[in-house]
């Protein structure tokens, strides 16, 4: 009877055993990584869960793309980044999901979290290359037997719904924060311009990538904000003639005013699913980028205020007031959909 209760256990974990990535799976991620930035290194610090990849042509460590593993995993999230910074935003978030009992893999964008980056905010296959990642990235985790979900903050968060539209097979959910799904009037109308994106690179000049954010260019790249568009139209397209049913979690600042919540509202409206908008109001004035932020990040960003002026709104980032509560909405969400 005693060795029939010890099978009957063993059988109960083994779904969750082999929830964290593989040696060979962690390699193939630490591959791509050595292919878009030429070389790759051992971290100085990383924790004791996680599995980073380095490299010295990044700004900084805080910059590298890496994986929390969860040994005893419920299933693996992936988290894309926005556009100019790095998987420093993704942190807390990630951190959260970690301790929920997700595998939790951060990729680095390419052409981001460099010390040089002209060349990649001018390259023509942009788009390609940033498809290309995504699909390598999901081509590692898609082998693991648990559920999948994607997501990301941004334009992070149009690579999730890009992939989640034309593989609704291989994800369980969607996770979207600040998605980058509509811009500003002004932004989207630009973009249509006739040789707008030869002008763009002619405006970027040189572009900079050291500023007082570690973890972000000062700035973003004209022409890299219009490849941005094209992915946004490569959605819409999409969503003209085919849908899906796919469960969505959606975190949006109503006082966002660089992506529109129209957009997610547009995309909520158009894919079938049991969805979760949660929106943090105006009257907190959480500018797009802090949404993700949370105190503790806040205080590792170590932001230098004297390069900027403090009495522009979204100068300096702060702290989401409502990041706890916004990380608890989505921790219900998981638990609706990690199963079944």
């Amino acid at each position: 009877m005693k060795s029939v209760l010890i099978l009957f256990l063993s059988c109960l974990v083994i779904p969750y055993a082999q929830a964290n990535l593989s040696s060979s799976q962690l390699d193939e991620f630490a591959a791509i990584y050595q292919q878009e930035l030429g070389s790759t290194r051992v971290c100085e610090q990383q924790l004791s869960y996680e599995y980073k990849v380095c490299s010295d042509v990044l700004k900084s460590e805080g910059n590298a793309p890496y994986v929390f593993q969860s040994d005893t995993s419920k299933g693996v999230v992936v988290l894309f980044h926005g556009l100019s910074d790095s998987p420093f935003f993704m942190r807390s978030i990630a951190e959260y999901l970690y301790r929920e009992g997700y595998t939790v893999v951060v990729p680095l964008t390419p052409g981001h979290g460099k010390l040089e980056a002209d060349a990649d905010m001018e390259d023509s296959q942009l788009k390609s290359r940033w498809y290309a990642h995504v699909n390598q990235v999901m081509g590692i985790v898609e082998q693991q037997p648990q559920p999948v979900f994607i997501g990301g903050f941004s334009t992070g968060g149009a690579f999730a719904t890009w992939y989640s539209l034309h593989n609704p097979d291989k994800v369980k959910g969607i996770l979207l924060f600040s998605a980058a799904l509509e811009l500003t009037g002004g932004a989207e109308t630009m973009s249509k311009i006739w040789g707008i994106k030869l002008l763009a690179k002619l405006l970027d000049g040189d572009y900079e990538t050291q500023g007082p954010h570690p973890y972000k260019y000062p700035s973003v790249a004209s022409y890299s904000g219009l490849i941005l568009m094209d992915v946004i139209r490569d959605i819409r397209e999409f969503l003209k003639d085919k849908t899906i049913e796919k469960p969505i979690f959606a975190a949006h600042s109503m006082a966002d005013n660089v992506t529109m919540v129209s957009g997610i509202e547009s995309l909520i409206e158009k894919v079938d699913g049991n969805h979760t908008f949660f929106k943090v109001d105006e009257s907190y004035d959480v500018c797009h980028a802090d949404v993700v932020m949370n105190q503790v990040q806040i205080v590792q960003l170590q932001f230098n205020k004297s390069e900027v002026n403090e009495n522009e709104r979204c100068a300096v980032p702060k702290a989401n007031p409502q990041h706890d509560n916004m990380l608890k909405t989505l921790g219900y969400f998981m638990q609706q959909h990690e199963q079944g």
